[in-house]
């Protein structure tokens, strides 16, 4: 069947209406004609692939990665780079007015960044495949527990990239390589972390393969036998310590591998700004920066001379950011707590704060906003990774609240991905 797109939906698939059914049809972009295959069928949608595209749209461009369509780590390789981000502020404006019933006052100018190889982390499976040649290292094929056969990756770092085939041979030889599931990436400016998560302990040979290894592409192994909390160096021991800096601050953020953080650094730089410029923090005022981690945003608006509470439900993550506050000497106006912002009531006191800034997970912040009470913060600084919980607590900071939507916008931390990452700001 012929069809043409009208649009695309939330995970950057084309949308195509055949007698009122919705047909999401993949590596499709809006205006092209296409005839397609459906591979799941319901009552009123149906997933499907492209069999051909008829006239293409102007804005198709060849994908960059031999594995795209294959590999599931990216799925707009085929979509302009701009107009991907168009695409995301769609998006991000559809869920805010259908979840929500709201429209921004001002849209804010999309972020870009690099659009190859950002991705400063990344979570690599490792699978022993003997009727593929051995071991294969990478990331799920689209929608299956498959290890795609990649030999490259076009948004981790070169460097890493180069790595994957000579991970492959590494891994292979070892004693055990059916008992080594993952390997997480994690770069700092000083140094490149990769973390091996062992089911098994190494034997003396598999130690020296690794070293060697090491020494030889410039990186550090940590070793990770259990859970996060596991994870050790491993060689070598003398390595730089992971960080990031926000120079505009003139902060240094310090972190474990498994710790959140940003995958894309410099895109994170300009979230970090432009949160800042929207919150405005000065000296005297008093500041709320709930999910805070490891003090992403709490060291830059104490840089600023206000006054921070950041807040955070892992207790490691807040003795890290309390570390981090001391080593960027900015002890005496940022202090952390621990609780658990799923279950606000009783657990923090969000009243008699001039602003607050919200960072939550997919989840949301429900409810933080629901808990806020009169005299709560002038001003709100919500950064958000799924649009859709966030346009749900907008609905609650406007229409219950009693805030204005006044500005909205997406990040691209994500190129190349569907992922939308947004901002917003209320205000009273």
């Amino acid at each position: 069947m012929t069809v043409v797109i009208e649009s695309l939906d939330r995970e950057g698939r084309g949308i195509a209406r055949v007698e009122g059914k919705a047909i999401f049809i993949e590596c499709c972009l809006p205006g092209e004609t296409v005839s397609y295959a459906s591979y799941r069928r319901k009552p009123s949608y149906e997933q499907a692939i492209a069999t051909a595209i008829h006239a293409p749209s102007a804005e198709r461009e060849l994908p960059r990665c031999p594995h795209f369509g294959v590999c599931g780590g990216c799925s707009m390789q085929h979509l302009e780079a701009r107009a991907q981000v168009a695409a995301k502020q769609r998006v991000l404006e559809d869920n805010l007015w259908h979840i929500g019933k709201l429209r921004p006052e001002t849209l804010l100018p999309p972020v870009y960044g690099l659009a190859w190889e950002y991705r400063q982390r990344a979570r690599l499976s490792v699978r022993l495949v003997p009727k593929k040649g051995g071991v294969l290292v990478g990331f799920h094929e689209k929608k299956s527990s498959f290890i795609a056969d990649m030999r490259g990756c076009e948004i981790l770092p070169r460097r890493i990239s180069e790595l994957l085939l000579p991970l492959r041979t590494l891994i292979a030889g070892l004693s055990n390589p059916a008992r080594l599931p993952q390997i997480e990436l994690a770069a700092g400016e000083a140094v490149t972390v990769l973390v091996l998560r062992i089911l098994d302990p190494l034997s003396p040979a598999d130690e020296d393969a690794l070293r060697s290894f090491a020494a030889r592409h410039g990186i550090q192994f940590w070793l990770q036998t259990k859970g996060p909390e596991t994870a050790a160096p491993f060689f070598p021991t003398d390595a730089p310590p992971l960080y990031y800096s926000l120079p505009e601050f003139g902060v240094q953020i310090h972190f474990r591998p498994t710790d959140f953080t940003q995958v894309n650094h410099a895109v994170n730089r300009i979230l970090v700004r432009r949160a800042l410029a929207l919150l405005d923090p000065r000296p005297g005022e008093r500041i709320a920066d709930l999910f805070c981690g490891l003090g992403n945003f709490s060291l830059p608006i104490a840089s600023r001379g206000a006054a921070v509470l950041g807040v955070e439900g892992n207790a490691e993550l807040v003795r890290r950011a309390e570390t981090n506050a001391r080593e960027n000497g900015l002890a005496a106006r940022a202090r952390f707590q621990v609780a658990n912002l799923f279950e606000v009531p009783g657990s923090v006191e969000l009243g008699g704060f001039d602003k607050l800034l919200i960072d939550p997970p997919r989840d949301g912040a429900v409810e933080v906003v629901k808990a806020l009470g009169d005299g709560g913060p002038r001003r709100i600084v919500y950064v958000s990774c799924d649009p859709a919980t966030l346009a749900r607590d907008a609905e609650v900071l406007v229409h219950v609240k009693g805030y204005r939507l006044s500005a909205a916008g997406v990040i691209n931390m994500f190129p190349h991905t569907s992922h939308v990452e947004s901002m917003a700001l209320f205000e009273s």
